[in-house]
């Protein structure tokens, strides 16, 4: 049985925990308080697993593709983030190699998956 919806890839699956973990470290301390920088890396995460279920739902390789670009590009802006609230002290660097760690890993699964539909869009042409 084969991926039905976009709940049951694993890079959504990622891309949620991740996310969660991201609203649970900008609920704390001085962190929540910057209502830029947290407001924007909830953001980015969000984006991550709304780009990959949306592209997962055009139904269309191309497109999905191109929306797995969006989403490894929105993981790129959570590590960058992630490195300026260590940098001005929201998170403890435990927290931050722990989500730095998780953020890697969804990038690697969404690039993987990017590769396999990649390859699915040219075997249709």
């Amino acid at each position: 049985m084969g991926v039905e919806k976009f709940e049951d890839l694993i890079a959504w699956q990622k891309a949620r925990s991740l996310t969660s973990a991201i609203y649970q470290a900008t609920r704390k301390g001085e962190f929540a308080k910057d209502f830029g920088l947290s407001g924007q890396i909830q953001r980015a995460a969000v984006s991550i697993m709304s780009n990959i279920a949306e592209g997962f739902e055009r139904d269309n390789p191309a497109e999905f593709h191109q929306f797995l670009v969006i989403a490894r590009a929105s993981c790129a802006e959570v590590r960058s983030q992630l490195y300026i609230a260590l940098d001005v002290g929201y998170l403890a660097k435990d927290d931050f190699d722990h989500l730095i760690a998780q953020a890697e890993e969804v990038a690697r699964v969404v690039s993987g998956l990017r590769t396999y539909i990649a390859g699915k869009r040219h075997e249709k042409k």
